[in-house]
């Protein structure tokens, strides 16, 4: 069999932009015609999505061990229903998030997107089309339309659990995507859509300060066991007021010194330069004025509740022996 000749530039450059897919349409503009996508099919170095939209890249999405592949998957997943759903069509809910860059999505989204006119019994595939909110507002991402980061939550938060919705409120805030009144106007267009009963009490739970989904999760762990943080970013200096550190949530210990939880991702934290630069700071943590440290991962967020009862057993010790200290010193006045 005659071997393929090598696939147009223009086409691998749009196939770049679009987290590996095309469309049957993008293809024969580029003269890849409708046999020849067959016969990469047939051998599998392309794989098809859905009717009209094509993977060209032969690895499967959950196997691919490419950098930041969770984010390249979900914005696929976004990709996935637009091309099927042509050139009108706008990424909404998740898929709208996944494409602004706004972080704290489940690693698995459904692909779904919104056309004037457009009808829920269009979905096919696993693919949903949603039905295009009135009034719904638009921001250009490239060369197609996604729903605004306050349409995009209200759309999203009803979807998800409280810790993704939480989640996304903090990057969308923290990426100063919108601000306090867009949160709120999140919520008042997320009013009267099936599920947003259960989340009114999350959207006041948004803090521009998270600067990851890892730090979100720990702070509502902290919530829910009793011991929510004194503050967040909290910066530690030396005794001359220099910059020592910045830990990522904090509490007051009864004898003025900090409790610092530290939170490590793995995909932030796994470089040599980046361990380096954690053991530097972990370092300078547990040098400034006595500051106490406490580090999680990832897989202790993973079981909810596990990290906010190791805070508290640790704030009832040194409140205890501040306490026992206090009775001695009380009794050797007397």
């Amino acid at each position: 069999m005659r071997p393929l000749s090598p696939l147009p530039e223009p086409l691998l450059t749009v196939a770049y932009r679009q987290e590996g897919l095309v469309s049957a349409a993008q293809c024969d503009a580029n003269e890849v015609r409708s046999h020849r996508r067959s016969r990469l099919v047939e051998q599998r170095r392309w794989s098809r999505v859905t009717r009209g939209v094509y993977d060209t890249n032969p690895v499967r999405p959950d196997r691919r061990d490419v950098p930041g592949a969770p984010d390249h998957r979900r914005r696929r997943a976004a990709w996935a229903a637009l091309l099927a759903f042509g050139p009108d069509a706008i990424a909404v809910g998740p898929c709208a998030l996944a494409l602004l860059g706004v972080q704290g999505l489940p690693l698995r989204i459904t692909p779904q997107a919104a056309l004037p006119g457009g009808r829920a019994t269009e979905s096919r595939e696993g693919i949903v089309l949603r039905q295009f909110d009135d009034g719904m507002t638009v921001h250009r991402v490239g060369e197609r339309y996604v729903a605004t980061p306050d349409w995009a939550l209200a759309q999203a938060v009803p979807e998800v659990s409280r810790r993704y919705a939480v989640a996304l409120m903090d990057s969308a805030l923290h990426g100063r995507l919108l601000d306090a009144g867009g949160l709120d106007r999140a919520h008042d267009l997320a009013r009267g859509r099936r599920g947003v009963a259960r989340t009114h009490s999350w959207w006041e739970l948004g803090d521009p300060r998270a600067e990851s989904p890892l730090e979100t999760f720990a702070r509502l762990d902290r919530l829910d066991a009793g011991v929510p943080p004194d503050d967040l970013q909290v910066v530690l200096t030396g005794e001359a007021g220099e910059f020592l550190a910045r830990g990522d949530l904090g509490w007051r210990l009864p004898d003025g010194a900090w409790l610092i939880a530290e939170i490590d991702g793995a995909g932030v934290h796994g470089s040599p330069e980046a361990l380096f630069a954690d053991r530097l700071r972990q370092n300078r943590l547990v040098a400034s004025r006595g500051a106490a440290l406490l580090r999680f991962t990832a897989r202790d967020l993973a079981t909810q509740g596990r990290v906010g009862a190791e805070i508290r057993s640790f704030l009832d010790r040194a409140r205890g022996s501040a306490r026992s200290r206090t009775g001695l010193r009380s009794s050797c006045v007397r």
